[in-house]
């Protein structure tokens, strides 16, 4: 259970960030760099979250003998069949895109003082249709299985919420896209509500599969972990 509540609180801090961001981004007392800061420690963390489930995917993956070919160790690897695998090293590149933008958008903000979307945009897009992706393959039986056997009830609402989270990630990257002809976004209330309800949405999936004597000892109390699993 203790890499599946790193996993979680990592997952919990990275969307923790990106929900705060939102709002520092809009105080117009505060520098553009401390939310392109907290932003990119959000993406950091989602990536380390990422990381962690990766790892723990292995498990689905096909044995392979030690004397295996390259080419057969990289199947293994990339083989769309093992969907557990699959969801998570797809999430994982997905981080990457967003380590990508927020990184962009924090050095812009250093050495400019603004963000530029045009600068930003594309990885935050390709990012959130990765997680799209990915969130949309573990809606799967068998990665629900793999990923929730410590939180079966708790399963379809955790993934309904990731994807969910995912949706407004998407319409937040749609609405931060900069028009060439006017250099202004879509629509503002797209990109900045979509971070921020996205980003709640995985923090509440990310909170729901902390393992139950994990989240009974953060409110104070003491449960068995058995019972409600």
């Amino acid at each position: 259970m203790r890499p599946i509540a790193w996993m979680a609180w990592l997952f919990i801090m990275g969307s923790a960030c990106f929900a705060v961001g939102v709002p520092l981004s809009l105080v117009t007392t505060i520098s553009p760099v401390v939310a392109a800061a907290v932003f990119f420690v959000g993406s950091i963390l989602f990536t380390a979250a990422a990381s962690i489930q990766t790892w723990l995917a292995r498990t689905t993956l096909p044995r392979v003998g030690i004397d295996a070919s390259l080419w057969l160790r990289a199947r293994r690897l990339f083989d769309v069949r093992n969907v557990a695998w699959t969801s998570a090293w797809v999430q994982w590149i997905g981080t990457l895109f967003f380590n990508s933008t927020t990184f962009r958008a924090l050095r812009d903000a250093v050495d400019a003082g603004s963000v530029s979307n045009q600068l930003v945009w594309f990885p935050d897009a390709a990012g959130s249709v990765l997680f799209l992706i990915s969130s949309g393959i573990a809606c799967l039986p068998e990665v629900r299985a793999h990923r929730h056997g410590h939180a079966r009830n708790r399963s379809w609402l955790i993934v309904v919420l990731n994807l969910v989270g995912s949706v407004f990630f998407g319409l937040s990257a749609l609405g931060a896209y900069t028009l060439p002809t006017t250099d202004q976004l879509v629509n503002v209330t797209w990109s900045n509500g979509g971070t921020l309800i996205g980003a709640l949405c995985f923090l509440f999936g990310a909170w729901l599969t902390l393992p139950t004597t994990t989240r009974a000892a953060s409110r104070g109390t003491s449960t068995s972990m058995g019972g409600t699993a």
